[in-house]
């Protein structure tokens, strides 16, 4: 629910205060909240509070004489607090003369009077003129979580990744270029030190100075802890595949807990739109669909943790002890690894000191703003970049596609191709790479190269689609993968004379089965697995069948 306008009346007599007051209840309090102060000073503090709440002003309504500081000089003052406030002076005849000068000073809309009897006939019209002059330009404030930051900081990029990819609503306020974030940020801090930016501004004007990822997730109501010591199934990682697993493993009874490093739906998440997914002729954003599931395996009683991440798995009987991020443990019956892969770093002069500041690995949707009217480049010939570069065709003034095939067709998928050729401000550029990039504090400038020539051109944002590094380190020294780090399982599993490598049961494994018994992989980070969406989710169910066979027996 929106919050009602505020109505501000200062007055240093608390007579003359009580009944400015009621009058102002009586006549507005349905559509307005009615606030008081007793002078300059505690005013000031009181319209510092509201803006870092976001609240509305509407009316200051400010007595002339008052010691210390006067109407005008408050008024004045309240200019950069709150500049859309219509400012009315309430004045002894006297002070008329000074309440006239003040009008362009402190833009006064009116100076009335005192006394202001009946204010039927005095006070209402006057006031109803200026508000409704208020209401014609005002609009209603943005209620969420709001982010001070710099656009070409790292840390600030990572804030607005966490939570967009969370689906948590929030206002992004750039520091540079925003003279009203740099006031709201000059009047969060305390005893007149500014706060370290990044910084998240909750809806009741606290705020997390660069908070680390765990401690916003807490603050925003993200789960971070375990409830339980022991779990039936610990699903590691939070794509289609994790987030289908959870979602029959809950619904089958199972003690579900899946752990997400980053924000459910994974890579896949991060997708503008999915138009080749079975029953979505329209398609679906990569997030709708996280946010579907997370609401289906949520139901059914899985726990999700995020930000959580496995680093560290052994073996205690029947169990699987694992270590998360945190350093708590969990124990479980059944480990499903579906943690996916990341997209390989660029390795070219430059690159390393650029990430998050114009380098983006993935499609970063929280940067299409910021890139508006401007020149962006796409890394990458597969569908992600494809889907990337038609998001971003909608805000940028052109996107270039650095693609190192010799056509689209080689990786991507047609629906993409044929969309991407229709769009006028999308170029691509084939049998193209990047070989150097290099800024100033942020991406300036990139070198790329075109059979043998090589030309260096302008950039401030380029998002790279290349390869796909599986994340395994956490478990490769107990399990088997291939010269890839992908994860070897059921009849890949490699056999010396006729019998499996490390593999401790006299049945072979499961289709899915790693070569411990109870760890199953699923999803992109499974050796030669279908890099596809519905692929990773009917792997994610699949799972779940043999976690059942396999606690059947043990």
């Amino acid at each position: 629910m929106t919050a009602r306008p505020v109505l501000l009346t200062v007055d240093d007599d608390p007579d003359v205060l009580r009944a400015i007051e009621r009058d102002l209840r009586r006549q507005y309090g349905e559509r307005y909240r009615v606030l008081r102060a007793e002078s300059g000073a505690a005013a000031l503090s009181v319209l510092e509070q509201l803006k870092r709440r976001g609240d509305p002003v509407a009316l200051l309504l400010v007595d002339q004489r008052m010691p210390e500081m006067t109407g005008v000089e408050l008024l004045e003052r309240t200019m950069t607090i709150v500049p859309t406030a219509k400012r009315v002076l309430l004045t002894a005849y006297a002070d008329t003369d000074a309440a006239i000068k003040a009008i362009n000073a402190a833009r006064i809309q009116y100076y009335l009077t005192k006394p202001w009897d009946p204010p039927e006939q005095n006070l209402y019209p006057y006031l109803n003129d200026v508000l409704e002059d208020w209401q014609a330009n005002y609009r209603p404030p943005f209620e969420g979580i709001r982010v001070l930051g710099n656009r070409w900081a790292p840390r600030s990029h990572e804030i607005r990744d966490f939570l967009g990819r969370n689906l948590i609503p929030f206002q992004w306020h750039d520091l540079d270029s925003s003279a009203e974030a740099r006031d709201l940020l000059a009047t969060l801090g305390s005893e007149g030190k500014t706060l370290t930016p990044p910084v998240v501004v909750f809806p009741d004007g606290t705020a997390l100075p660069d908070p680390d990822l765990i401690a916003l997730a807490e603050r925003i109501g993200l789960k971070t802890r375990a409830e339980k010591p022991f779990y039936d199934l610990v699903v590691a990682g939070g794509g289609p595949a994790g987030l289908a697993a959870a979602v029959y493993g809950a619904s089958e009874g199972l003690k579900t807990l899946l752990v997400e490093r980053e924000a459910p739906g994974g890579q896949a998440g991060t997708s503008s739109n999915i138009e080749n997914y079975l029953g979505f002729p329209a398609g679906l954003t990569g997030a709708d669909l996280a946010r579907r599931a997370v609401m289906q395996a949520r139901k059914f009683g899985a726990e999700i943790l995020t930000p959580q991440d496995v680093r560290r798995v052994r073996s205690d009987g029947s169990y699987r002890v694992l270590t998360l991020s945190d350093g708590s443990e969990v124990s479980t019956r059944v480990l499903l690894v579906a943690t996916g892969v990341s997209y390989r770093k660029l390795d070219v002069p430059g690159s390393e000191g650029l990430t998050g500041a114009g380098l983006y690995y993935g499609a970063s949707l929280t940067e299409a703003m910021s890139c508006r009217d401007e020149d962006v480049f796409i890394v990458g010939g597969g569908n992600s970049a494809g889907q990337a570069a038609v998001f971003f065709a909608q805000y940028a003034r052109r996107v270039t596609m650095l693609v190192r095939d010799g056509n689209l067709a080689a990786c991507m998928s047609q629906y993409l191709v044929d969309q991407i050729k229709a769009i006028g401000n999308i170029e691509v550029m084939t049998r193209t790479q990047v070989v150097a990039v290099g800024g100033d504090g942020h991406l300036e400038r990139i070198t790329i190269a075109c059979d043998a020539n090589e030309q260096t051109v302008p950039a401030t944002s380029m998002f790279v689609f290349i390869g796909a590094a599986p994340r395994t380190e956490w478990i490769s020294d107990a399990v088997l993968c291939d010269e890839f780090g992908f994860i070897l399982t059921g009849p890949d599993l490699p056999r010396v004379d006729g019998k499996l490598r490390k593999w401790p049961l006299d049945r072979d494994p499961f289709l899915l089965e790693t070569c411990v018994p109870g760890i199953f992989c699923a999803g992109d980070v499974r050796h030669q697995s279908v890099k596809r969406v519905a692929s990773a989710v009917g792997e994610g169910s699949i799972a779940v069948q043999f976690t059942h066979r396999y606690l059947a027996e043990a």
